[in-house]
């Protein structure tokens, strides 16, 4: 059995999550900010389908991708020095998350993405927590991501492609700028070979505790990030 919360209860120790399924911690609350920043400052995020209710995951292992550990393939390479996508930051949230939504994933992640969910994270990016970095080629939204951003970390919810390559430019872009903002760390949540493919690895769930505890002091609005164009990557 799993916690119920109620929406002034906290959440238990995130080493009390189940290790069948893996990770689940606890089911109920709500998806109010507060609720929100809480969840992630604990290494905790939420994940459910239409008809479920909530439900918080704290996954061990944990996949994490440290900034200075991106791998650019050799294809991935030529793409970002032939600047083949402008990439922009907070310029079309909505259609990011939404794509992020609509994109068939087969058996995989996708229908978690709720309308309950895009109206929650779309509070918080107006609050300046969460963020979209885009790949566009002219004026096609190519591909795109979105995460959340606290202290010193980054925690990366979904990415879309439409045209080949355009999720991993943005990565590339959001790896670029948090290099720039003193950002060592991009949550991942679950391990899968894509992320694999481009550096991410599995860390035991008490050592990402760590990190967390290291990386954020404070679960105020980060700042640094402003709409517009990312500078070059370097």
């Amino acid at each position: 059995m799993i916690p119920w919360l109620e929406a002034s209860t906290p959440f238990p120790p995130i080493e009390t999550a189940l290790a069948e399924p893996p990770g689940l911690l606890a089911a109920g609350a709500d998806l109010s900010p507060p609720r929100l920043v809480d969840a992630y400052r604990h290494g905790i995020f939420p994940w459910y389908s239409e008809g479920q209710p909530i439900l918080w995951w704290s996954p061990d292992p944990r996949m994490l991708l440290y900034v200075d550990e991106f791998r650019v393939s050799h294809s991935l390479g030529k793409r970002l020095r032939r600047c083949e996508f402008d990439l922009r930051v907070d310029t079309a949230f909505d259609r990011v998350i939404e794509s992020c939504a609509d994109i068939p994933r087969g058996q995989g992640r996708g229908t978690w993405i709720t309308g309950a969910m895009i109206d929650a994270y779309r509070r918080l990016h107006r609050l300046g927590y969460v963020h979209s970095v885009e790949a566009w080629r002219g004026d096609e939204l190519a591909g795109g991501l979105y995460g959340l951003v606290l202290g010193s970390m980054f925690f990366g919810e979904s990415m879309f492609a439409r045209q080949t390559d355009a999720s991993k430019v943005a990565l590339a872009g959001l790896v670029g700028l948090l290099r720039r903002l003193d950002v060592p760390l991009i949550d991942c949540q679950q391990e899968t070979r894509h992320l694999a493919s481009l550096g991410a690895r599995p860390v035991p769930r008490a050592r990402f505790a760590r990190h967390l505890d290291e990386l954020i002091h404070s679960t105020a609005v980060p700042g640094g990030w402003r709409p517009g164009p990312i500078p070059e990557i370097g």
